[in-house]
């Protein structure tokens, strides 16, 4: 009967090339990072021998073809991004910067965050009532405030208070402001010495309203306290008459 030689019918991985091994049609071995197949059975014949070997797979390049990226990226942080002519480092930024497209919108950068930014709000109550007969400003029993940590000494605020006031007669006058009491430089905020007056001739008990708006920028990164204060210029001088106070603190960049 006549003998047919099929061959092998499949290929047979033999691991990395070996020059003292013999080698079969189909046998396959690695040698470089790229694999190749036998095509004449030999011994000692190298890979790169196209009599005996012809190559079925490739190894790509490191750092270029997606291999390994630990030549490219050095640092913790670190990001990839493709330039036009292949894989490049863009190394981690600062605190407080964020990502951005660069100004030809061609590769990504880190930047100073934009201004107007809302960083954080800060919000407080009282129900209590205070009332004063002193002739220089007087904090509110140092209830009647806000409190925040900025974020950076670059911070700015806007504070607000809402409240009611109002003298002890109706030829009362009475005058409100709001004081920086901690962070910064200790000072009451405005031109000269409040923010704002109001001068109100009228009872405690008609419950004016009373708004005090301020910016400012303590240049601190230490705990920021602002108070209302209140001097009383004739009797005594009431404030948050109908126990509603409220105080609204914005920090922004």
């Amino acid at each position: 009967m006549a003998t047919i030689n099929l061959g092998s019918i499949k290929f047979n991985w033999k691991g990395a090339y070996n020059s003292g091994t013999a080698y079969a049609v189909d046998d396959v071995v690695s040698s470089g990072g790229s694999s190749y197949v036998c095509i004449l059975a030999s011994t000692g014949n190298a890979t790169s021998n196209g009599t005996y070997w012809e190559q079925m797979s490739s190894a790509g390049t490191n750092g270029t073809d997606g291999t390994d990226l630990s030549t490219t990226l050095t640092t913790q942080g670190d990001i990839l991004y493709r330039d036009g002519s292949g894989l490049q480092r863009l190394a981690k930024g600062t605190a407080g910067q964020i990502l951005q497209m660069n100004s030809g919108a061609t590769a990504p950068e880190y930047g100073t965050a934009p201004s107007g930014k809302v960083k954080s709000i800060t919000t407080s109550y009282d129900g209590s009532q205070r009332v004063t007969s002193s002739s220089s400003y007087t904090e509110a029993s140092n209830t009647l405030q806000l409190a925040v940590t900025p974020e950076s000494a670059s911070s700015k605020f806007l504070v607000s208070f809402d409240f009611t006031g109002g003298g002890s007669a109706s030829s009362a006058r009475f005058s409100y402001g709001i004081k920086r009491t901690t962070g910064g430089v200790i000072t009451y905020l405005g031109d000269g010495e409040v923010v704002r007056t109001h001068e109100v001739a009228s009872a405690y008990s008609t419950e004016n309203p009373m708004t005090i708006n301020i910016t400012d920028s303590p240049n601190t990164t230490a705990q920021v306290t602002y108070d209302v204060v209140v001097k009383a210029q004739s009797n005594n001088a009431y404030i948050n008459t109908n126990g509603t106070a409220i105080g609204v603190l914005i920090e922004y960049i």
